[in-house]
Order: C-alpha cells, then structure tokens, then sequence
C-alpha cells in the first residue's frame, strides 16, 4: 500500500472542497482507495490530503497526472503543492 501526501494553499476552503468532493468518482477510478482532508490551524485556506493506492506506482501516476492538475487548477489552488509519497510498512 501507498499513500501520496500533498500539501497546498487554496484561494477558497469551500470551492476547493466542492471541486475535491466532485471529483471523488473519477479519482477512484485512477486508483484512490482511501482519502482524507485537513486544514492548518490558524490557516483555513492550507490543505493537505492524503490519498491511498495499491500499489506506489498508481500513487505516483495519479500525481503526474495531466488531469489532476487540471481539477487542482480550477479548484483555487494557489503555487505549486508540496507532494510526498510513503509506503506502509
């Protein structure tokens, strides 16, 4: 199992959020088994989520993908996102 971590700023929590929950069917079907989404404290509109994969290669394929970009664009997504990726051991 993998995990993809991404960390970002958000022009607005609320149409982010709405963009992110829209796109959940689609994600699922690039390969997202389990998801999650928290904000700073004291930071509302810095988000990091966490997205689970079989495998590590479909976590690193959902991150380069061309789409996903394109949803985090018309999200608000603000700079470019910190990523990192770990492996359940």
């Amino acid at each position: 199992m993998a995990t993809l971590f991404v960390r970002h700023d958000v022009a607005d929590f609320d149409r982010w959020k709405k963009a992110y929950d829209d796109f959940d069917e689609e994600r699922r079907g690039m390969g997202v088994t389990g998801d999650g989404v928290y904000r700073t404290d004291g930071a509302p509109n810095n988000v990091t989520a966490y997205h689970e994969f079989d495998s590590m290669d479909a976590a690193k394929a959902f991150a380069g993908s061309p789409r996903l970009r394109e949803v985090m664009s018309e999200a608000g997504v603000e700079g470019e996102p910190t990523i990192w990726f770990a492996a359940r051991v």
